[in-house]
């Protein structure tokens, strides 16, 4: 459990430090590649001496999911950070905290043998109903009012957060230090191609806050994966969300003032509830 309370430490850091890179950095890319590059040094160091490329079995399974999750990893960013200067940092966090639970959840039950119970069937059910209630406009339930934004967040950041439990199922743990090491390299190739594709030139504060998130960055993706060594993945995602999700709330009002209607209330309320169930055991 201790690992899982360290992830969404660090998960909370990042939403609240992109948060706060709004008023300051103006190359994302840049930024972006900085993030990955901090974590590719730190995924280095804990690999230690082992060879990354050693043709050992498993180490090509490492290779391919590390390089699918890198991508994955980027595009969430990407849109997490469209969606906190959009919609504000806590139905964004929302979004990708309960994409986050649904997503893998789901993978476990339908791929790996994962089972649901009543009680989590009712919580996917109120999952549902928040995502309607956060991704529609009050004036007309159609569906071109749903906003894209957040839910290609929610799938995207769902997606990849699967990632993980995929390698735990399919991947060798002796490489799991190597898939994570895999996965920020792609994520820093694709960053840094996009970066001098448009001629960014960093300034300070890109370099800075890429930095900034890039430490919790790695450490929530390594301890989210060390603790499914220790907790089941239909308990383990929904603790790291709804952990994630409640802190960021309280400081998104409290610090950053933002405010939710009611309509959105109620989608927080459905979201708490919802993971809760999905908690239960």
């Amino acid at each position: 459990m201790l690992m899982l309370l360290l992830a969404v430490a660090c998960s909370v850091i990042i939403s609240v430090t992109m948060r706060a890179s709004e008023r300051y950095v103006r190359h994302r890319m840049a930024m972006f590649a900085v993030n990955y590059a901090v974590c590719l040094v730190l995924s280095r160091l804990f690999v230690g001496g082992a060879p990354l490329l050693a043709g050992q079995k498993g180490i090509g399974t490492a290779a391919a999911l590390g390089a699918v999750s890198g991508l994955l990893y980027l595009a969430s960013f990407m849109l997490l950070q469209r969606n906190i200067r959009e919609s504000g940092m806590v139905l964004s966090s929302a979004s990708m905290k309960l994409g986050g639970v649904l997503v893998p959840v789901l993978v476990s039950v339908l791929f790996f043998g994962g089972a649901l119970h009543g009680r989590q069937i009712l919580g996917t059910v109120l999952a549902l109903a928040a995502i309607l209630l956060m991704n529609l406009e009050r004036s007309a339930f159609r569906p071109d009012a749903l906003k894209s934004g957040l839910l290609c967040l929610l799938l995207c950041s769902g997606i990849t957060d699967t990632m993980a439990s995929i390698y735990d199922q399919v991947g060798s743990p002796a490489f799991r230090n190597h898939y994570l090491f895999f996965t920020f390299l792609a994520a820093l190739l694709i960053a840094l191609g996009s970066a001098l594709y448009r001629k960014e030139k960093p300034r300070s504060a890109d370099l800075l806050f890429g930095l900034l998130i890039g430490v919790p960055n790695y450490f929530s993706s390594r301890f989210l994966l060390l603790s499914l060594e220790q907790v089941p993945a239909v308990v383990a995602y929904p603790v790291f969300s709804i952990g994630t999700l409640l802190i960021i709330s309280i400081i998104g009002i409290a610090i950053f003032h933002e405010r939710l209607s009611r309509q959105k209330l109620w989608a927080m309320v459905l979201i708490a509830a919802a993971l809760f169930l999905l908690n239960a055991a």
